[in-house]
C-alpha cells in the first residue's frame, strides 16, 4: 500500500447534501441488478437537480442475518467513512418523505460503468492504494458483500465504495473481492486514522447499530492496530456472489 497516500477523501459540497435533504424526489427507474428493490431517482430544489440511488426499507427482502433497516446501514457507512476523512462512501440520507417510504437516499456516481474493481486492478495500477484503503474500510465496517461492481470510479478518478447495506453485523462476517493486498503492512497514517475506534465509535454511526455491533467494530480496530496488516483470508471462502 503507498504510503504516500493522501488521507483526504473528496470532499463533500454542501450543494450534494442539500439536494439529497431537501430535493424533492422523483423516481425514474428501478436499478435491477440488486436482490433488494433499488430506484434511481432525481432529486430536484429550485432550479438545481442531480441523479441519486433511492433503498426504500419497503423493498428490502427480509434476511435471517440482519434485521429490517438495511438504509440504516448505508447512512452509517457513509458517516464512518467521513469521521475517518476517507471519502469512500457517497453522500449519504436517510429519507422518511420519499415515495416509497423510508429508505437511503445517495448521491448517483457518474463514471465508466464498464470498470469495477477486477478492471481498476488490473488496468490502473495508480488505483490500488485507495483500493487497498477500501479493503481496510470494509474490515472495519465488516462488509458482508464487496463485490466488484460495488467499487466505482467517478468522471473525476475519484474512487468509491457503495451497496453498504449489509456492514457492521456484530459476528465477523467479511466476504470481498479484494483479497489483492491481504498481508500488506497499513500505513502508520491509515492507523492514525482508525485508532479513535479503538475507543470510541462516532455517536452518529453508533445510533444506527446496537451495542453489540459498536462493540465488534472497537475491536476489529484493536485487532488491526496490533496486527499493523490487512486480513489474510486463510479459508478461501470470505467471497461474495456473485463477483461482479
Amino acid at each position: 500500500m503507498d504510503e504516500a497516500l493522501s488521507r483526504r477523501g473528496r470532499a463533500v459540497s454542501g450543494r450534494e447534501l442539500t439536494l439529497l435533504t431537501e430535493g424533492r424526489v422523483e423516481l425514474l427507474g428501478r436499478i435491477v441488478t440488486g436482490s433488494n428493490a433499488t430506484f434511481l431517482a432525481e432529486v430536484t430544489r429550485g432550479d438545481d437537480s442531480a441523479w441519486a440511488v433511492y433503498k426504500p426499507e419497503a423493498g428490502e427482502r427480509p434476511l435471517a442475518d440482519f434485521d429490517a433497516g438495511l438504509y440504516r446501514r448505508e447512512r452509517a457507512a457513509y458517516l464512518l467513512s467521513e469521521a475517518l476523512g476517507w471519502g469512500i462512501v457517497p453522500p449519504t440520507v436517510v429519507r422518511t418523505d420519499a415515495p416509497l417510504g423510508i429508505g437511503s437516499l445517495q448521491w448517483f456516481i457518474e463514471g465508466d460503468q464498464q470498470e469495477h474493481y477486477f478492471t481498476l486492478y488490473a488496468d490502473a495500477p495508480e488505483t490500488h492504494a485507495a483500493l487497498a484503503r477500501i479493503a481496510l474500510f470494509d474490515y472495519v465496517a465488516n462488509n458482508t458483500d464487496r463485490k466488484s461492481g460495488h467499487v466505482l470510479r467517478g468522471a473525476d478518478g475519484h474512487i468509491w465504495g457503495i451497496d453498504h447495506g449489509l456492514c457492521f453485523s456484530a459476528p465477523f462476517k467479511l466476504r470481498t473481492v479484494i483479497w489483492d493486498f491481504a498481508g500488506d503492512p497499513v500505513p502508520e497514517p491509515l492507523l492514525e486514522d482508525i485508532s479513535p475506534l479503538a475507543v470510541e465509535v462516532p455517536l452518529d454511526v453508533a445510533a444506527l447499530l446496537d451495542p453489540a455491533e459498536a462493540a465488534s467494530l472497537r475491536r476489529r480496530v484493536q485487532h488491526i492496530l496490533e496486527d499493523k496488516t490487512l486480513p489474510v483470508d486463510r479459508t478461501g471462502m470470505r467471497y461474495p456472489w456473485p463477483l461482479v
